[in-house]
């Protein structure tokens, strides 16, 4: 049985694509662009990067020093398998926001600080995109519910 509920542990922006996330206590998130001020917002379908802690956590197990934000994702999630989660899903973040997962994993560029210095990154792996479908504010301890996949 899939899991319906996590929650938000860290929110995390970048200036600069394929860099380390800084950890932010709060983030906005805006219609059709992704996060204000981060690196990867735009008009396209990987507007927002998740990442659950139990991926970070995994990686932790090999000996490595990690943080929340150093596999460049945005929202880290605790207690969600967000690799698990099929495309089209709706999720929402907190009181206001609404997400859609538009594509799961992507191409590793291999000059990215994350593969340089941890020497493995688990974003190609088990992170996933969303576009945002409702703003609003998110912070650390907001829950993040399935609400349900679109269908096509």
């Amino acid at each position: 049985m899939r899991q319906e509920t996590g929650v938000i542990v860290a929110v995390n922006v970048s200036r600069e694509t394929g860099t380390r996330k800084v950890t932010v206590p709060t983030a906005v998130l805006r219609v059709g662009h992704g996060i204000e001020g981060d690196a990867h917002a735009g008009a396209w379908h990987r507007q927002v990067s998740l990442l659950s802690l139990s991926s970070i956590d995994r990686m932790r197990g090999k000996g490595l020093e990690l943080a929340p934000g150093d596999f460049a994702e945005n929202l880290t999630v605790a207690g969600l398998d967000v690799w698990a989660l099929p495309v089209g899903t709706r999720l929402s973040v907190g009181d206001e926001v609404e997400l859609e997962v538009t594509q799961i994993g992507k191409e590793c560029h291999l000059g990215c600080d994350i593969r340089r210095q941890v020497g493995d990154c688990v974003m190609p792996r088990e992170g996933i995109f969303a576009k945002v479908v409702a703003g609003g504010v998110v912070r650390p301890g907001d829950p993040v519910r399935v609400r349900g996949e679109v269908l096509a």
